[in-house]
């Protein structure tokens, strides 16, 4: 009976300890390991000095999370010419004063914001293996699956006035202008698609005359802003909320963005083109995680450096 039993118990025994070792790395190091993502884009005017945008994404702040906060604060020594937060700061009803606190430093450069759903909702404890089936039989967010039930509402307000106070512009569902370094940057955001609080029609009309450079702004990368914005001939826009996938099976990539994007463009520089026009999409891998799901495997949390350099 031994023999004939002994290899598969063994078998299974290591492909459980493997399990068991693929989640303490998952947990415990690599969704601790922050990194920071440099990427330059050729969209500004000609003879244009380069900027330096600093993009932060999916923090999904909860209390005690020191490592996070410190590494937060940690890339105001970047000097970033303006920040771009877009979205979901919180994964805890409770770490707005902690979110606030890792922000601090990045909030004496100017900034422009938008929400995600998990700004706005508190996450709910769901079974992993339902989730990935949902995503990957394209139901996501309001977008798919039906409202959420007793939902968590996280106090929301206090950020953005805190963020309002600091100069940040909120950009939800509006248009706002910076000036860096003697360019004028205009910006044109959306509140998050993945709760359809998106309203495109109320910002519609393209890039605005006079700016050097105009960027459009959301959390989640729908098809439908992401052809709005460059069907209306934005050169560049920016999100976030993919978690660059979150799980990733190593060499292969992504199983699911959490949205109608495709998994090859999960995260990173690419391109969107509708008709004759193209964008360039940056779409952030954010920093954090659900808070029941603490987990990042061949996808590490970071935060994004783009240097904004002149047009070929």
């Amino acid at each position: 009976m031994r023999a004939r039993y002994g290899v598969p118990l063994k078998a299974t025994a290591v492909g459980a300890a493997v399990g068991v070792a693929g989640l303490v790395y998952a947990a415990g190091f690599e969704a601790r390991s922050f990194r920071l993502r440099r990427i330059t884009i050729p969209v500004l005017p000609h003879g244009a000095r380069p900027l330096r945008v600093l993009q932060v994404s999916d923090i999904h702040m909860v209390s005690g999370q020191r490592k996070k906060r410190a590494w937060l604060q940690s890339l105001a020594g970047l000097r970033p010419d303006f920040v771009v937060n877009t979205g979901d700061n919180l994964s805890d009803p409770e770490a707005v004063p902690e979110l606030l606190d890792a922000l601090g430093p990045l909030m004496e450069f100017p900034g422009v914001y938008v929400f995600g759903s998990n700004d706005y909702y508190g996450p709910k404890l769901r079974n992993p293996v339902r989730y990935l089936l949902e995503k990957t039989q394209g139901r996501h967010g309001l977008n798919g699956n039906a409202p959420a039930v007793g939902v968590v509402h996280n106090p929301w307000e206090p950020m953005r006035d805190a963020f309002d106070e600091a100069g940040w512009l909120n950009l939800s569902n509006t248009r706002g202008r910076i000036k860096a370094d003697g360019l004028e940057i205009a910006f044109t955001g959306l509140d998050d698609p993945h709760i359809k609080r998106d309203r495109y029609a109320e910002v519609a009309g393209g890039p605005e005359t006079g700016a050097d450079l105009s960027i459009g702004v959301v959390h989640a990368p729908y098809l439908r802003s992401l052809d709005a914005f460059t069907a209306d001939g934005y050169p560049l826009i920016l999100a976030g909320h993919t978690h660059g996938g979150q799980l990733c099976i190593p060499f292969y990539g992504a199983l699911v963005t959490n949205c109608d994007l495709d998994t090859d463009r999960v995260k990173g520089l690419s391109g969107h083109t509708v008709g004759d026009r193209r964008s360039y999409l940056h779409v952030s891998a954010g920093c954090g995680t659900n808070r029941y799901t603490p987990v990042r495997f061949a996808c590490p949390p970071e935060a994004t450096l783009l240097t904004l350099t002149p047009r070929d």
